[in-house]
């Protein structure tokens, strides 16, 4: 069983290693199963289809999955983007709330 993951959808993130290393993109999905994100324009990969009912076959360009190990959340800090780890903290009702580590604000 996987842990559950520290970057959710819709998380702004950097690819840390790899050949995308630098570049930044939104998480599209998160699939925590296999401790995986799919991001946007990282990691993309040539397909190819089958004609089906209403699509059309070929070559076309998709994201493939990056192990959420290779990913580091991006927050903002003074107007700058800064890369970050992820932490928790529980607020006065006892929810779950996550921080940013460098620069200790809340997610």
């Amino acid at each position: 069983m996987a842990n559950s993951m520290k970057i959710k959808k819709g998380d702004l993130v950097q690819v840390i290693t790899g050949k995308d290393r630098g570049k930044q993109g939104k998480v599209i999905q998160a699939i925590p199963a296999t401790n995986k994100v799919l991001v946007e324009g990282v990691n993309r990969v040539k397909k190819h289809t089958k004609p089906g009912p209403g699509t059309q076959g070929g070559i076309i360009t998709v994201e493939a999955p990056v192990h959420v190990s290779n990913v580091q959340l991006v927050v903002e800090k003074d107007g700058k983007k800064v890369v970050t780890r992820v932490g928790y903290r529980f607020d006065d009702e006892g929810n779950k709330i996550r921080v940013a580590k460098r620069t200790g604000e809340d997610i």
